[in-house]
Parts: structure tokens; C-alpha cells; sequence
């Protein structure tokens, strides 16, 4: 099934960069403005200018912000600020954390896995991808030739035979990378360089399927820049790099796998618009009010949050808005998905939390069309009740809804029909790191 290879990986320089918790950074779609800025001030070396670089108002299309970071990488590896492994690797990631108190350990491994059309059933991806940002990340990887930051995917370990292999191929071997993200996160990186360690694991993956978790819109972007690649390149074929993309593989029974909901923040959703589903919310939905209280809801946003948690096999949303000192909690009423949409909507789709909040609250109740779901500047995303309720507060939006997380049976079934779930439909945590490794997508330096 899939072809997992291992490859000649890219990383920091250890004797130049002291700290890698200085220049690793999340994922470009979870940055702000704020968090950029704040990067670049943070070391000069971060990997912001390489992922995420600063978009200039006179920019050309032979001087930008993708060129800028074309020209930054190949400065750094010219300066020894980066280095090309001498032999091909694959990479174990580990990450510590900790949710409420609650000690977690997730272990993943990076290699480069071989292009496959969604329809082909190999690589299953679960949700949909904005157009813009798609072809913004494609211009990324023309200009570089780089993959910056690895897919985060998963695949069935039932057996636990691959986490085997690794556990046996990374005993007592010391970490090559070990630091404290300044999220308290501790990341350690060790490099599996035995080939017959190697193909083990290679043999494994032809026997799984692979779940795109986070990562859709790159994976899509490496199935276009290959398609490019194709159709310009006379030197193309099948053995190119770019036949390849990096990605952080984790099994879905990893202890360490976590999913948190991802809240939704809306703009641009008029005063009339949020009366409108207000008043016609009880047709679908017994709808509760939960009063701020006197300390400004602080109280009243644990108790919505607990009474979601609670849902058992309920739909459940939240909703707080501007200018409403009071929570909204949305319970579905009985059979109104099936009733309106089973025609529309596959059984197991028809039952997921951000499919009810897609389709009916924002389609049907608020009456958002294509174009405006597919408008990644009016919406945002928080993975916490509270940081999503302060948005709303300070203005920055004007409604919230909050979710239950979509369960990784959910993400799965999803997969296997063959169907899309909406955007954002989950927050996989943490999240993979961009700048422990990276990879080459041109032809001897892979």
C-alpha cells in the first residue's frame, strides 16, 4: 500500500544553533500576524522567514516573500546553518506534554512517503482545504523545492508492530535533539540509520493505509507542484523527489494521539444575521441560555464547557456572541439531520458535530454560500472555549461556536467512505513542529 521511504534529512547545525526551541516553530496555519513578528524578533535563524516569510507591499513576482525564503534556505546551507544528513534516515519525534495535569507522550516517525491520488485510497484525507491557501503554499514550494514542515499523518498499529520496531531501534540511543519549546513541550529527535531496521518499517507501511490528520492542504500542494513539476520539467520521472513528501507518521492507537475540538470564530456576521439564528434556532435545536454571571462569565463558559462534555451521543453546540452577556447551548432535537438532509449527506457524516454546525447552522440558518466557507479571512479557529470567548470579547470576532472534538473513530469512517468532512474539522495537538527536519524535493540531494 504505502511506500514509506527514509531520506537524507535536513536539520540544524547543533554547534551554530544552541536552542532549538529559538527557531522551531508551529505550523504557518496556526501563526498570527503577532506570533510572526514576534518570531522574527526571537532568532535570526527562525524557521518564520522559511515557512511563514514577510509578504512586503512592493513585492514582485521575482522579489516576495516565497523568494526571499527560496534565498534565505539556500544562504543557511551554504553557511553551514543547516546541514544535509550524509546518509538517508528516518526520524523519531517524540513530544511530552501535558493537558490539565494529565502527562502525555506521543512518538512519531518522519520519512518521505510517495505521492498518491486521494482516489487511489492510500493516503485518506478527511476534511476540506481553502483555495488560496493552496496556492499560496504551492508558490512556497516552487520557489524552494522544499518541503519546510512534515504532513502529520496516521496509520493503524493494531498489532503494535511497528511501534515495536522503533522502540527496539532507538533503545539506548541518545536523542540528537532535546529542548523545551516555550510551551513547556520537550521534543526529542533520534535518527534510525540501519537499513535493515529501515526496510522492516518500509515493509510495514506497504501492509497500511495512511490518514492525512494534519496537513491537507501541503499534501495537496505536493500533488500539484509534482503535477507542475510534469508538465515542465523534460528531466521528470518517476524517481524524482518530488514524487515524495515528508510526514510525521504516528499510530492511531499512540497514547500521546490527542483531538481537540476546533472552536469556530466568525466576521462579518451582521447584527440581524446573529438575531436571525437566534429565532429560528428552536425549530432544530432545544436551545438553553446560560447567563455571564458577575465575573464576566468566567464561571458560565466552565459550565457550558462541562454540560458539552456531557453530551454523550448528543449534538452539542455552544454559541457566544458580541454584545451578549450570555452563552447559547444548542442541543440537536431528535432526527433533524436525517429528516433534511439524508439525500445530501452520508449516515456517517450526517452525525458529526461540525457537519450539523457547517450545513445547518451556517448554510441554512445564517445562509453562507460556498464562497463565503471558503473565505479563510473570515474565519477563525481556537482550540480552548476561553481563548474563543475572548476573541469574541475583545471584538476581533463577532460570534463563536464552541465543540466537542471530533473522536479519531469519526476521522477514520470518514476516510474509509471515501467522504470530506468541513473544514477544520479537527485539532489534532499538538501540533508537529516545523524545523526539526526538512526536506530536499530535487533530484541528488534527496
Amino acid at each position: 500500500m504505502a511506500e514509506v521511504l527514509p531520506f537524507r534529512g535536513i536539520t540544524y547545525n547543533p554547534s551554530v544553533i544552541e536552542d532549538m526551541a529559538e527557531v522551531v516553530m508551529p505550523p504557518f496555519d496556526v501563526i498570527s500576524p503577532k506570533e510572526q513578528d514576534d518570531a522574527y524578533r526571537l532568532h535570526p535563524h527562525n524557521m518564520i522567514r522559511l515557512e511563514l516569510s514577510r509578504k512586503n507591499p512592493t513585492d514582485t513576482d521575482n522579489d516576495n516573500a516565497h523568494v526571499r525564503a527560496a534565498r534565505t534556505f539556500n544562504d543557511w546551507l551554504s553557511q553551514h546553518i543547516l546541514l544535509q544528513d550524509e546518509v538517508p534516515a528516518f526520524y523519531l519525534a517524540t513530544t511530552e506534554f501535558s493537558i490539565d495535569k494529565t502527562e502525555f507522550k506521543r512518538v512519531g516517525l518522519i520519512g518521505r512517503i510517495r505521492l498518491e491520488p486521494f482516489e487511489n485510497g492510500v493516503v485518506r484525507p478527511h476534511e476540506k482545504t481553502f483555495s488560496r491557501v493552496r496556492a499560496d503554499r504551492l508558490d512556497l514550494m516552487k520557489a524552494s523545492r522544499t518541503n519546510f514542515s512534515p504532513i502529520y499523518a496516521l496509520y493503524p498499529d493494531t498489532d503494535a508492530s511497528i511501534r515495536r520496531h522503533l522502540d527496539t531501534a532507538v533503545e539506548n540511543q541518545a536523542a540528537v535533539t532535546d529542548f523545551v519549546y516555550r510551551n513547556g513541550h520537550r521534543h526529542r529527535l533520534r535518527r534510525i540509520t540501519d537499513s535493515t531496521t529501515q526496510q522492516r518499517l518500509s515493509e510495514e507501511f506497504r501492509q497500511r493505509i495512511i490518514y492525512n490528520a494534519d496537513g491537507h492542504h501541503r499534501y495537496e500542494t505536493a500533488l500539484a507542484y509534482r503535477q507542475w513539476l510534469s508538465e515542465n520539467d523534460p528531466s521528470f520521472s518517476e524517481d524524482h523527489p518530488a514524487n515524495y513528501v515528508m510526514m510525521h507518521l504516528t499510530a492511531m492507537e499512540d497514547p500521546g494521539m490527542v483531538i481537540l475540538p476546533a472552536h469556530r470564530l466568525l466576521r462579518e456576521v451582521p447584527a440581524d444575521s446573529r438575531k436571525h439564528l437566534l429565532e429560528n434556532a428552536p425549530e432544530f435545536f432545544q436551545v438553553e441560555r446560560i447567563p455571564f454571571g458577575d465575573n464576566g462569565g468566567v464561571t458560565a463558559c466552565r459550565e457550558l464547557v462541562s454540560r458539552l462534555g456531557n453530551a454523550g451521543t448528543d449534538t452539542r453546540i455552544g454559541i457566544c456572541m458580541k454584545d451578549r452577556r450570555e452563552f447559547f447551548l444548542l442541543t440537536l432535537k431528535p432526527n433533524v439531520m436525517d429528516q433534511r438532509y439524508r439525500h445530501e449527506l452520508s449516515d456517517t457524516l450526517r452525525d458529526i458535530d461540525v457537519t450539523v454546525l457547517t450545513r445547518l447552522i451556517f448554510m441554512d440558518l445564517l445562509g453562507f454560500d460556498n464562497a463565503r466557507l471558503n473565505n479563510e479571512k473570515l474565519i477563525g479557529y481556537a482550540s480552548t472555549a476561553r481563548k474563543a470567548v475572548e476573541e469574541v470579547g475583545s471584538g476581533e470576532y463577532d460570534i463563536t461556536f464552541i465543540l466537542n472534538p471530533t473522536r479519531i473513530d469519526q476521522v477514520r469512517r470518514v476516510a474509509d467512505d471515501g467522504i470530506i468532512m468541513p473544514r477544520k474539522a479537527t485539532y489534532f495537538y499538538p501540533k508537529v513542529i516545523a524545523g526539526l527536519v526538512m526536506n530536499r524535493l530535487e533530484p541528488g540531494l534527496g
